[in-house]
């Protein structure tokens, strides 16, 4: 039974019967950088001290000894809620070279994964950072660098992959719960969004596609009665809602090979048809992205 597979995921990761989990990619960690890559500079810290949860902060080196203030880049990483760390190689260089590109400030975000912590618990964790962000909006916080640099008139939050799913819940908590002041835009880059019925004649009809992503969501979310429907993933399903959305602009990146690209294309259609008063962006690759 120990070594009976019960989904197998690769070259992501497999999970036994017995509840067992085996990553295979995305778990290297790279440490931060107080010599400048790119002319980035980088560190750790604890945003959650009773669940012991870090994130990892990426601020141009020319301004580190300066007053200015720079946008802030709230980042959650991706990976089917399953795979990778803010801490991963992917995301540090990711996160370095926007940074660079940008001239922002950057937070990003490590979470509980699951299977060892399902849905919702991968959500929680990144509420807790995204306030724990705003604690510092008097400049009184416990981290420094964002009391001296962070401008909270232009905070983004941006994720992909299930990042991006976390980011759309996120801002609709933000504003529900009103957190002030408002988040000017989201970034959703291949969100993770999914249901058991295809949306359109465009939607893949490939079984084996499907039960895939299907599958990894029962992974992420064992305990959701209505599997992929569930409002957490299903979030452009009949009776969706999205006027609730706690900020000012929307950019969706979409990749054309991607099996969700049908979601997100529908997800930007539908904020534009909703009494959400914001600007909705679509950008488009040809990739494809886990």
């Amino acid at each position: 039974m120990d070594s009976e597979i019960a989904f197998d995921n690769p070259p992501y990761y497999r999970v036994y019967k017995n509840g067992r989990i085996e990553r295979l990619k995305g778990e290297t960690f790279v440490p931060p950088s107080l010599n400048p890559q790119n002319g980035v500079v980088s560190k750790d810290t604890i945003y959650s001290p009773e669940k012991n949860l870090s994130c990892r902060i990426y601020l141009p080196e020319k301004i580190s000894d300066t007053n200015k203030k720079l946008p802030v880049l709230v980042y959650i990483h991706g990976g089917g809620f399953i795979i990778e760390t803010a801490f991963s190689p992917a995301y540090h260089t990711f996160l370095t070279s926007t940074v660079a590109a940008a001239n922002c400030l950057a937070i990003s975000v490590d979470y509980r994964r699951a299977p060892e912590f399902p849905v919702p618990i991968p959500y929680e964790d990144s509420w807790v950072s995204l306030k724990w962000v705003f604690s510092h909006i008097t400049g009184s916080g416990p981290e420094s660098w964002i009391n001296k640099h962070a401008d909270f008139g232009k905070v983004f939050l941006a994720g992909d992959s299930a990042g991006a799913n976390i980011s759309h819940h996120l801002a609709i908590r933000a504003k529900r719960e009103k957190l002030e002041p408002e988040i000017s835009a989201i970034i959703l880059i291949h969100p993770f969004f999914w249901g058991k019925t295809p949306i359109d004649e465009l939607e893949t009809k490939n079984e084996r596609k499907r039960k895939r992503i299907e599958g990894v969501w029962k992974i992420a979310s064992p305990n959701s009665e209505n599997g992929a429907d569930d409002p957490l993933m299903n979030v452009v399903g009949s009776g969706s809602d999205l006027s609730g959305l706690g900020c000012g602009r929307v950019l969706v990146m979409v990749a054309g090979d991607d099996t969700l690209v049908r979601r997100g294309l529908r997800y930007a259609a539908e904020l534009e048809k909703s009494e959400w008063e914001g600007e909705v962006e679509i950008g488009e690759e040809i990739c494809r992205v886990y």
